[in-house]
């Protein structure tokens, strides 16, 4: 078999990208049509689910996210959900550009808003991130390994980058419908806005699915993507009511991604 040449510094760029790739497009900018409170129909996730997805930059196989739903936990005296995001790339991935990340998210149980976020870095770069929320005054706190930032004014029922996704699959999605949920990083707090651009059958793993197309607004995600003018991001998510998400499509200014579901366990 041939071993195709790598070029080192696009892909030390590509990996930078495929950590705010993995980090965000699952779950932010994701809006939301009609809504439906989480008392009146039953959730379409619970404790034990574990999705596994697999990263593609180009054509190279560049590592793996996990989502997954941990037991509830009482957080700041708030029965909570807790839900985890794991990121990390191959072996000889690792060679060029080292991620080892963790997302910790918790919302109340209603699925109302956010109640803490936390990122964990330990690869090329580090970090050790804590978004607390004050829901009295309305604000955020962000903090980076212990180093604080001022507080950030928040909309109303704000979720985090990864409970929002989680949130996302209470809401009924129809083709044309404009989304918008607000969405916070304890740094900036935005209206995220998508599109539903159609239904469509595809093939992921060896295993065919009904989904939705949607297209999230790419303006306040940043980094590669607002250095891209042709970036574009296409998520497909089932279209049942777990709205699971089988397929992240991106095109940006260091090459494409492509993010493919290979496991789900606990549905």
């Amino acid at each position: 078999m041939k071993v195709l040449p790598v070029d080192s510094h696009r892909l030390r760029a590509g990996m930078k990208s495929l950590v705010i790739f993995i980090a965000i497009v699952f779950i932010t900018t994701l809006g939301f049509a009609e809504r439906v409170t989480a008392l009146e129909r039953t959730l379409p996730f619970h404790p034990g689910e574990k999705l596994t997805f697999q990263v593609k930059w180009s054509f190279i196989p560049a590592g793996e996210a996990v989502l997954e739903i941990l037991p509830i936990e009482t957080i700041q005296g708030v029965t909570s959900y807790h839900f985890v995001m794991i990121a990390k790339t191959y072996p000889f991935i690792d060679l060029f550009y080292k991620v080892r990340d963790r997302i910790d998210a918790f919302t109340d149980i209603g699925m109302t808003h956010s109640i803490l976020y936390k990122k964990q870095k330990k690869g090329k770069s580090k970090k050790n991130v804590v978004v607390t929320f004050n829901w009295e005054k309305q604000t955020t706190q962000y903090s980076n390994q212990g180093k604080k930032a001022k507080p950030v004014v928040i909309q109303p029922g704000s979720f985090d980058p990864l409970s929002v996704f989680y949130a996302f699959r209470l809401y009924d999605l129809k083709v044309g419908t404009k989304l918008q949920i607000p969405v916070t990083d304890g740094k900036k707090s935005v209206e995220g806005e998508a599109t539903v651009i159609k239904r469509d059958r595809i093939t992921v793993a060896n295993r065919a699915y009904d989904t939705f197309l949607v297209e999230p607004d790419l303006k306040h995600i940043g980094g590669v993507f607002e250095k891209s003018k042709k970036a574009k991001l296409e998520i497909w998510v089932t279209a049942d009511t777990q709205k699971i998400p089988v397929k992240i499509k991106s095109k940006v200014i260091v090459g494409s991604f492509v993010a493919e579901l290979i496991s789900a366990e606990g549905m």
